[in-house]
């Protein structure tokens, strides 16, 4: 499959690697693991309970490769499908899965997508009609070096919202696992590799972090979601919400890139400024 790598002057370039991703990064799994097939497979074969910062470092890193690691997230695209190929199972309701199920594959890639949506909304400056667009664009690019089918890359903004909306209404459940991940979260600490300054961002209202990310992570899940799993939300958290992400959308842009940005990213930003012709080859640090 021909496929470019991302590079300096796509919105992934700019958006994927930012620290603010870990806002919704808890909000992300949930929704994955509201598909039964996700759900199933992270039960039997993920480490989120034991280790959640290890197990999202790792996936933060393999995105992040997608994006910034030129040649190399090709490869690594490729290495994930792999790594995913042998699991499979039945669940407790007797239901067949696997991880690479075309469904539950692109339902994982694109809940995702939804998610920097929601990041850029609540925690930034919501894109335009023209930049989801464009956004879309590039992610059916990063579902081609996934290998996600091509059956399942919604064309438009409209279409994606018919396929989400539809997913949430009809396939959608309230698994154990995803009720697991929020329980798991409200007594985690905050990442433990952010720098200083970025972890002062991390409890902006003075609650305790595990608090903080379960707060965060029920917030910015959409209405149907939350009433799908039963989570309350009243019109004083939105309002608080909305406080933090205003918060967060003004800091963000005034911070130095090396606090910006996670280190994969940086060093990769900054090595495409530099030495443009290595990052071509393949080479981000």
């Amino acid at each position: 499959m021909d496929v470019e790598p991302f590079g300096p002057g796509s919105m992934h370039w700019d958006t994927a690697g930012e620290y603010r991703n870990l806002l919704v990064a808890g909000s992300a799994l949930i929704l994955q693991t509201m598909h039964p097939a996700v759900g199933a497979a992270v039960a039997e074969h993920s480490t989120f309970k034991q280790d959640p910062w290890g197990r999202l470092d790792r996936t933060l890193t393999s995105v992040q490769t997608w994006v910034y690691g030129g040649p190399d997230g090709l490869a690594e695209g490729r290495r994930l499908r792999e790594l995913h190929e042998p699991i499979s199972g039945v669940d407790e309701q007797g239901r067949a899965y696997h991880a690479l199920n075309g469904e539950a594959w692109a339902w994982v890639h694109w809940s995702l997508f939804e998610r920097f949506l929601t990041l850029n909304r609540v925690f930034g400056t919501p894109y335009s009609a023209a930049d989801e667009e464009r956004m879309l664009a590039e992610s059916r690019q990063l579902a081609r070096i996934l290998r996600v089918p091509e059956r399942k890359m919604p064309p438009d903004m409209p279409a994606f919202w018919a396929y989400f909306d539809d997913m949430v209404a009809n396939r959608l459940e309230a698994h154990a696992t995803a009720l697991d991940v929020l329980a798991v979260m409200r007594g985690t600490p905050a990442p433990p590799r952010l720098p200083a300054a970025v972890r002062r961002l991390w409890m902006p209202v003075g609650v305790a972090s595990g608090g903080f990310n379960a707060f965060v992570t029920v917030g910015t899940l959409p209405p149907a979601v939350r009433a799908t799993l039963g989570l309350r939300w009243t019109a004083r958290d939105e309002r608080r919400l909305l406080r933090i992400g205003r918060l967060v959308a003004m800091v963000t842009p005034r911070l130095p890139e090396r606090l910006r940005y996670m280190p994969l990213a940086y060093h990769a930003r900054r090595a495409a400024r530099t030495h443009p012709e290595r990052h071509l080859a393949g080479a981000t640090h």
